[in-house]
């Protein structure tokens, strides 16, 4: 099941005015803790969608040749190192995750430089004329510095226990706790520092303006990303944005002001 959330007023937000020339936007998404992103994203990468991962883009800018590595290094200590000398993300993560002024201390180092990045990709699908890019920012809600400048935000949720209403999105904080100690091999106590690192999800399931529901098998799945991808493709006529560029440039100047004020040298 996909809500879309069409009555804004009921999330305590405005809706946004239509512009009057079609632009290309920003969708940003997330999901909860060990609820199958992954495979949504499959989907629309399947539907030759442009998709930034953040993750990936946070593992590159940490790499040894770059100057947030030494940082980051100077910071946390040898420590956080592999015998290849690159850094231990589980060893750098039970840190961050468990001294919360810490994680901020990072975020501060590697944010700039991972938004830097991903206005650059944001630039080149601009220029090979894509509809829209979907972000794909694990903790998007979280940090909403780059919310203002979604068109739409598109959460993924599973419910682990069939008892959970789909109108009171959740899920079971046993089964997800497990899932996630299993999948990164995590202690409970690291586990729990994780989870509660993030929004609760009915929390995130408010923000969003779109929530596909994953608890089903994968073609249910499926099928909703389908539709949403319509509609987005859909919520404006693409073919003006190519015959007005000055139109196209003011849409997304404000997030380029944005990034290039506070996270350029």
């Amino acid at each position: 099941m996909i809500d879309t959330h069409t009555d804004h007023q009921r999330k305590g937000k405005e809706a946004h005015p239509v512009p009057p020339f079609n632009m290309m936007f920003l969708v940003g998404l997330s999901g909860g803790i060990a609820s199958g992103k992954s495979t949504v994203v499959a989907v629309f990468r399947e539907l030759g969608c442009a998709v930034i991962d953040a993750d990936v883009i946070a593992r590159q800018v940490v790499q040894p040749r770059f100057l947030a590595y030494q940082q980051i290094v100077h910071y946390f200590g040898n420590e956080i190192l592999l015998e290849s000398g690159e850094i231990n993300r589980e060893a750098l993560g039970n840190i961050i995750f468990s001294h919360p002024e810490k994680r901020q201390l990072l975020n501060s180092i590697t944010h700039p430089k991972i938004q830097k990045e991903m206005l650059k990709q944001i630039f080149k699908y601009f220029v090979l004329g894509y509809r829209y890019v979907i972000l794909d920012i694990p903790l998007l809600f979280e940090t909403n510095t780059v919310t203002k400048f979604m068109k739409h935000t598109v959460l993924v949720y599973r419910c682990f226990s069939e008892a959970v209403s789909h109108s009171h999105p959740g899920s079971d904080p046993q089964t997800q706790l497990l899932r996630l100690m299993k999948r990164n091999g995590l202690a409970q106590t690291e586990a729990e520092a994780r989870i509660a690192s993030q929004l609760p999800l009915d929390e995130k399931c408010k923000l969003a303006d779109h929530v596909i529901d994953n608890s089903g098998d994968w073609e249910s799945t499926r099928r909703q990303v389908l539709r949403l991808h319509s509609q987005l493709e859909d919520s404006l006529d693409f073919l003006l944005v190519r015959l007005v560029a000055v139109t196209a440039v003011a849409g997304v100047g404000g997030l380029v002001c944005f990034l290039l004020r506070h996270f350029l040298p």
